[in-house]
């Protein structure tokens, strides 16, 4: 047999009040006798009475609810985002829905669709390329939206990132300064700005510092996991690569155990430096020297600057640039 859906109504004749009052004790309004808001509470509880979320939205316009489009939400480094995000959500009294994009351009237009289709009032993003479907559907929604962890390269939509450009000179820097003149580059689709033109850029930029002539057979695009890693080992053999910069926390550990399994000693023969510093960069062995990213807050301030946009506070910046720091482990010398 079918439940039968409680409503405000049927609370306020189990309790003899009305539906105003019901909606006051449900909202914490504090203009309510207490004896009122005790038995109130106790119809409630009683008859499980749950309020309808897109009832209240209807009637407030706001449904207190933030899309969060994730393209892998097994991978590490977006599980901690969303951590941070989920976090600030709850202090703001914000619920969160998850959607998982698979990084797939088509998917990720489906999935903020049917977000804005269940009116939520923000959207958090995780993707790294913004095409130009997705940022008329951004324009056409009017929706406020936050990027956590990546970058617009025209600067029109919001966003909480660290300078990759730096903190990849700093991480090849060290890779040259042990004496590679042969140094990889590889990361997920260079058709992603964070990639092809923020990364990329910072790479190519302490190769000419150095001296040492940019090679397009030294970049590498490929997926942002471990299998993906592994299998690139005989491509790196064939440029005769002696280090390698990372773009992926999985995705280097793919590529030292790949590495390994070739017989190849790391980092004695073969350095390697990764980007994000999630936990795997311990987990693994040898542990991996990392560019250190504040996950956590990168998402937790992704999520503050979207409710003041949601507010409609008065905004300084369109961009926040969080520090970036540099740990050295056991993948270099």
């Amino acid at each position: 047999m079918e439940k039968q859906t409680i409503t405000i109504y049927d609370v306020a004749r189990e309790a003899g009040v009305s539906m105003a009052t019901v909606s006051r004790v449900v909202n914490g309004n504090p203009n309510v006798k207490p004896a009122t808001r005790k038995k109130v509470l106790e119809v409630i509880e009683r008859l499980d009475y749950r309020p309808n979320a897109v009832a209240r939205g209807l009637a407030s316009k706001k449904t207190t609810t933030v899309g969060v489009i994730i393209p892998d939400v097994t991978n590490i480094y977006f599980s901690s985002l969303a951590r941070g995000i989920d976090d600030v959500a709850a202090m703001y009294k914000y619920n969160i829905i998850l959607a998982n994009s698979d990084g797939n351009t088509r998917k990720e237009i489906q999935v903020l669709n049917t977000l804005l289709a269940k009116q939520v009032d923000g959207i958090i993003f995780m993707g790294n390329n913004l095409t130009d479907e997705l940022r008329a559907q951004f324009e056409r929604s009017k929706t406020p939206i936050v990027l956590a962890g990546s970058i617009d390269p025209k600067g029109e939509v919001e966003s909480v990132h660290i300078d990759y450009v730096a903190a990849v000179e700093e991480a090849v820097a060290d890779l040259i300064n042990h004496g590679n003149k042969r140094v990889a580059f590889i990361s997920g689709s260079l058709a992603d700005p964070i990639n092809g033109q923020y990364r990329l850029k910072g790479y190519k930029n302490v190769l000419a510092k150095h001296g040492i002539k940019y090679d397009p057979d030294l970049v590498f695009e490929t997926d942002y996991s471990y299998r993906a890693g592994e299998v690139l080992w005989p491509a790196m053999v064939a440029t005769k690569a002696t280090a390698a910069y990372v773009g992926d926390d999985e995705l280097a550990a793919g590529v030292i155990n790949g590495a390994q399994d070739s017989g190849i000693k790391v980092p004695d023969e073969f350095e390697v430096v990764t980007s994000n510093n999630s936990k795997l960069t311990e987990i693994v062995r040898p542990q991996m020297t990392s560019i250190t990213q504040p996950l956590y807050d990168i998402g937790a301030v992704a999520m503050r600057f979207l409710t003041k946009m949601m507010n409609k506070e008065t905004m300084t910046e369109k961009t926040i640039e969080l520090p970036y720091g540099y740990i050295k482990r056991s993948s270099t010398k």
